[in-house]
């Protein structure tokens, strides 16, 4: 229990990624089964597999899982699998004690013989503590090229999600959402000009936000279309 409470103090959610944020009209019934799956009101399988492509909101989806999970009073930790494989397998040990374990981008193990192996034992042994397991991948279980059929076995058991990519109008009011969280003020205009210039994937429209918001503060000046070819070496 001691491993579980230092990674329990490790993990930092980002606080904008939360349910509400999600902005999304098309996967909302997502976001519903998330929320009946972390705080069942009847029987349901104690595993949940989200997929989808680079871009769709699969981390965005499991920190807000996580944060919910937490805003009801259960505990929980979410861990990224390109950290996890940095660390000795051992790190999973004591976490099926956690009500929700969320393990994002679980392609990233695929074909480390060690890391499947134990994340098939975590799997084992979250349900017999009838704890619940979130994991989320690039592709369907049978297209992740995980090696241990076990596994794969293992994530077709529980429920499964497709998360579906957002189109042009929903990656605006996303953007301007974040935005507006970060108080700053983004036009239909500026916000195009983004989509139109840059990678359209979310992961990276959010992270080119994240540099004009610190270059903004820096430099006291409002995002607009000149300041964003500057800061962005864009033409």
């Amino acid at each position: 229990m001691k491993q579980v409470a230092q990674l329990t103090l490790m993990v930092q959610l980002p606080d904008d990624e939360t349910f509400t944020s999600f902005k999304s009209d098309i996967n909302q019934s997502i976001v519903s089964q998330l929320k009946s799956y972390i705080d069942p009101q009847q029987s349901t399988p104690h595993s949940l597999y989200l997929f989808g492509l680079s871009g769709t909101g699969k981390s965005h989806l499991m920190h807000a899982s996580s944060t919910y999970a937490a805003q009801i009073g259960k505990s929980s930790v979410c861990l990224s699998c390109a950290e996890l494989k940095q660390l000795p397998v051992e790190v999973l040990d004591g976490l099926e004690q956690i009500d929700l374990i969320c393990l994002d981008d679980i392609h990233l193990i695929a074909g480390d013989k060690r890391w499947e192996q134990a994340v098939f034992d975590l799997y084992n042994r979250v349900l017999e503590q009838n704890n619940y397991l979130l994991i989320s991948g690039d592709e369907s279980a049978q297209q992740l090229g995980i090696s241990l059929p076990d596994l794969v076995s293992r994530l077709t058991w529980g429920l499964t999600e497709q998360i579906k990519p957002l189109d042009d109008d929903e990656k605006v009011i996303a953007i301007q959402h974040r935005a507006t969280q970060r108080g700053l003020f983004l036009s239909d205009e500026v916000v195009k000009f983004l989509l139109n210039r840059l990678s359209r994937d979310m992961g990276s429209l959010i992270t080119s936000l994240d540099i004009l918001d610190k270059a903004s503060i820096q430099e006291q000046r409002k995002i607009t279309i000149p300041f964003i070819k500057e800061v962005l070496s864009l033409s």
